[in-house]
């Protein structure tokens, strides 16, 4: 069993903590590769379920820290006690290389039979048919998603096709540092504010307590993101993109006029919020008086800080805002145990007793009965904040947007890119938007 340790147990891996394959294999000629597996493989994999002596070994890969390993192991150890034919190749590692290892596994032949996944690439490893579509599991009521919010599992469908469960739920959060808005007695940011009275409320923050009052979150996809869906538009429509350059232009600007009123850090120290990990983002280091993050990372954020933190939606209409999935189990379509692969599934994310050993560790619980009953058991006051903001927000949850298509995780990168280009001031707003949406264009194949 592999036990590579992290330093932090945030919900989702970030571009800044992945290593590139070595050589000059890609990811995504992995993936390529992969894509002839399942066609290979697929007349074995339509058999039983089982070997020969009526024996199971399921193989399960997922990444995160150490805590997370010991939860789900012993979620996994109890569906072996209830189901003693079923047992579990256990394999997990940090955030850091996760997804290349998973490349390398299934262009190798040796895939997991059941493996995690995040909304930057579950669109990539469906439509490279490596995920087993899980409609007829759900037509069926094999996999029972009738406790879901109908927009959280809708999230896993890529071109019709079920490709993967949300193992838990988060939301865009706006963290703030309670304890000095208190001290200079400033007022909270609140939910449903405009951009601009935002704007606004961080630049009287810098001035009163000398501390930035915003990190710039033009770097930030998921600010860009609602934002884009409180102006009709969207990141991705169809097989192409959402917005304009001309809305790149604009989110870019909007956020130089807040740095040139001093609403936020210099560039230097927005740079460094950029790359960094939840654990060191500018609210708990106390170089800026709120961050962007995910509302279910309100716990690792708490750990960092002895300030009080508060947690609101991101400025503007909250309904822009949605039930994401933290990240999804999908199955392997080459897999050979497909129908137990589908029930372990299944049992993570219905089983009370499952539930209760789980946690919120991977967002909050996805089955809203299981999700109640781990609410009524947390003892982390931040955990308990986090679910009840979430809660708040979900009576204002518009529908989801299509998962991002595939190249979605270079057009992250493109934006921190073209961001930072316009935060040092090395190009103005339309030359940065213009060079944004066209890499973003061809990231997605448009170019």
């Amino acid at each position: 069993m592999s036990r590579t340790t992290t330093p932090r147990g945030d919900a989702r891996p970030t571009r800044a903590h992945r290593t590139p394959p070595t050589g000059h294999t890609s990811r995504r000629r992995l993936l390529a590769a992969a894509l002839t597996l399942p066609l290979l493989i697929g007349a074995a994999a339509c058999g039983d379920d089982s070997s020969g002596s009526g024996k199971t070994e399921l193989s399960v890969f997922w990444w995160g820290a150490e805590a997370r390993a010991a939860l789900t192991e012993q979620a996994l150890d109890l569906y072996t006690r209830r189901h003693p034919e079923v047992t579990f190749k256990k394999t997990w590692q940090a955030n850091q290389g996760y997804f290349d290892k998973l490349a390398t596994l299934t262009a190798g032949g040796n895939a997991p039979d059941l493996f995690q996944l995040d909304d930057n690439y579950i669109a990539e490893y469906a439509t490279r048919n490596v995920t087993l579509d899980l409609t007829p599991y759900k037509n069926d009521g094999r996999l029972d998603l009738s406790k879901f919010p109908e927009s959280l599992w809708q999230y896993g469908v890529v071109d019709g096709k079920l490709a993967g469960v949300a193992s838990g739920e988060n939301t865009q959060g706006l963290v703030y540092d309670k304890t000095l808005l208190d001290r200079f007695k400033l007022p909270a940011p609140t939910t449903g504010m405009s951009w601009e009275a935002f704007i606004a409320w961080a630049e009287n923050v810098s001035k009163t307590a000398k501390v930035p009052g915003t990190q710039d979150p033009s770097a930030d996809y998921k600010a860009f993101w609602v934002w884009l869906r409180q102006q009709g538009k969207d990141l991705y429509k169809g097989k192409d993109l959402g917005f304009t350059e001309q809305d790149a232009t604009a989110w870019f600007d909007l956020w130089k006029g807040a740095r040139d009123r001093g609403a936020t850090p210099t560039a230097d120290v927005i740079h460094e919020g950029n790359v960094t990990d939840v654990s060191k983002q500018l609210v708990v280091t106390g170089k800026a008086a709120t961050s962007w993050v995910w509302a279910n990372q309100m716990p690792e954020l708490k750990k960092n800080t002895k300030n009080e933190l508060g947690v609101v939606a991101y400025p503007g209409d909250p309904s822009a805002q949605w039930a994401r999935a933290s990240m999804y189990f999908s199955v392997f379509r080459g897999s050979p145990h497909k129908d137990v692969a589908v029930d372990v599934m299944n049992f993570l994310a219905n089983d009370p007793e499952a539930g209760k050993i789980l946690g919120t560790d991977r967002g909050l619980p996805s089955n809203l009965d299981v999700r109640k009953q781990v609410a009524d058991s947390v003892d982390d006051p931040a955990m308990k904040q986090s679910i009840a903001v979430e809660a708040e927000l979900a009576k204002t949850f518009g529908p989801p947007p299509a998962v991002p298509l595939p190249g979605h995780s270079k057009i992250k990168t493109e934006l921190t890119k073209s961001a930072e280009e316009v935060q040092y001031g090395r190009q103005t707003p339309a030359a940065a938007g213009a060079a944004f949406h066209a890499a973003a264009k061809a990231a997605i194949g448009q170019g």
